[in-house]
């Protein structure tokens, strides 16, 4: 798969960082001493951790060298590895993990969550925030349109090893043995934006990478044109011009 687009991702960050800050506003240690910014992208999420953390030591983890080399350029005082999530293993106990919309692109996370349990001090907290929009029309209309076109035979398994998102209880269920205190809520943050156009830019930054990836450039142009075209019956237009997506999140 082709880097991320650091650009094209931050061109939402206002609404992109809203589920982060109030990921963060949760958080009770207060004063962690080691926290690790686990899928930090371009360091928006690491930069809220400074602000709160002023002293703590920070570490970003992240795959991406577009994402990293943006992060280190914004938190100059945190350290930063290239490293993938899925996989990763620190070399000792962490006060604060936090994740930020990373972890629903492993598709066993509900194995990695039970592992990053396991890496937190005394006391650690694990603070997540992963999308659960999969049900939504924006992404229906991809998978939909990955199995109607010549690219089906490509995209369609594609489609089929996007992570779900469990209902709330499973994590309960999950965390509840090695947590003393567990916060779970969901929010459906809804985002005036500017057209349609905003909503595939929107997902070229994010969920529509995979797919992307696996087609030319002329099927990338097919493929976005339709999913422009479906988009715009889904989405009804505001007296203001405006659409609204909404975005739940877990």
């Amino acid at each position: 798969m082709t880097d991320w687009n650091t650009a094209l991702y931050l061109k939402f960050e206002r609404e992109r960082t809203q589920a982060a800050l109030d990921l963060l506003a949760k958080i009770p240690h207060p004063d962690p001493g080691l926290i690790v910014d686990l899928g930090c992208g371009p360091g928006n999420s690491t930069e809220l951790l400074r602000r709160r953390y002023p002293h703590a030591e920070i570490v970003g983890i992240d795959f991406s060298q577009d994402m990293l080399a943006a992060a280190k350029t914004r938190v100059p005082s945190a350290r930063f590895e290239k490293q993938d999530i899925q996989s990763w293993c620190p070399h000792q106990k962490i006060d604060l993990i936090f994740a930020n919309a990373a972890l629903q692109f492993v598709p066993d996370h509900h194995l990695l969550l039970a592992r990053l349990m396991d890496y937190l001090d005394e006391g650690g907290c694990l603070a997540v925030q992963m999308p659960d929009n999969m049900q939504e029309m924006s992404h229906a209309l991809i998978r939909m349109i990955s199995a109607d076109g010549p690219w089906s035979e490509r995209l369609v398994p594609v489609a089929k090893t996007r992570a779900r998102i469990a209902p709330p209880e499973d994590y309960y269920q999950l965390l509840s043995r090695d947590c003393q205190n567990i916060q779970l809520w969901t929010t459906t943050y809804v985002h005036p934006l500017t057209s349609v156009d905003s909503i595939v830019e929107w997902f070229e930054g994010s969920g529509l990478r995979p797919f992307l990836a696996l087609l030319s450039a002329d099927e990338r142009v097919n493929f976005l044109s339709r999913y422009r075209a479906e988009l715009e019956q889904a989405y009804a237009v505001q007296p203001d011009g405006k659409v609204l997506l909404n975005y739940p999140r877990l």
